[in-house]
């Protein structure tokens, strides 16, 4: 049996691993423990979670988690976002040269991580741009707000139609695609961790991996993980 840990950024990749990814990984034999928060600081010996906007903490959480479960069936992945990442992340200056390319620039910041934590059993995984990517998969799915916005939704649809991939929506301040959707449903700002896995729900996961390649990928590498687990 192929055990999974994931660390979730926040309460929404929090819900949406456990509520979509979870039951969908157990059918390719591969468990997943209720996903985690993912570490931000550490004062006076507690852990405070969430954000993962400080590396340090985030790499000494996933560290002692590999330590404390040193099992060759137990694997490490993270839900993170590109969108704003921590200042001292590994390679952030040296990928500053492929932001014109995000899929390298987010591959290459993958391996940089995997490279820090040196452990075969951690998969990498940072979300291009946020979270957020997922919903324009299907703006369709904000009729689940307000099926009365039609304007709003059709303002979304165009977005997502503008690029090859929801995941190359960029992540300026105020064009980032939670940006794009607050813009439009401004309750979805406070009501996001409820919100947001309910939306994804709705369009559902085949749809979203089918127009989000780097989130395909991931989800593909955790699934053969039963086949290839390390001895």
């Amino acid at each position: 049996m192929v055990r999974l840990y994931l660390f979730a950024e926040g309460q929404t990749e929090q819900t949406f691993a456990d509520t979509l990814i979870k039951p969908h990984l157990a059918q390719h034999e591969v468990f997943m423990h209720y996903p985690r928060l993912i570490a931000h600081a550490r004062k006076k010996g507690k852990v405070h979670r969430g954000g993962g906007r400080n590396y340090e903490p985030m790499k000494n959480d996933i560290l002692r988690s590999l330590k404390e479960d040193s099992n060759p069936d137990a694997f490490f992945t993270t839900m993170i976002d590109l969108y704003a990442i921590a200042p001292d992340f590994p390679g952030l200056a040296e990928a500053e040269s492929k932001r014109q390319n995000p899929v390298q620039r987010v591959e290459f910041l993958e391996q940089r991580f995997a490279d820090d934590i040196s452990d075969p059993r951690f998969i990498p995984y940072i979300q291009l741009h946020e979270y957020e990517a997922y919903l324009f998969a299907d703006p369709t799915c904000f009729e689940y707000l307000d099926a009365r916005r039609t304007k709003e939704i059709e303002a979304l649809k165009a977005i997502a139609n503008q690029h090859e991939t929801p995941e190359l929506i960029n992540d300026g301040q105020q064009t980032a695609p939670s940006k794009r959707i607050i813009a439009r449903f401004p309750d979805y700002e406070k009501a996001k961790p409820a919100f947001a896995p309910q939306l994804a729900e709705r369009i559902g996961l085949q749809i979203i991996r089918s127009r989000c390649p780097h989130f395909n990928t991931w989800l593909s590498q955790l699934e053969s993980l039963n086949t290839i687990r390390l001895g």
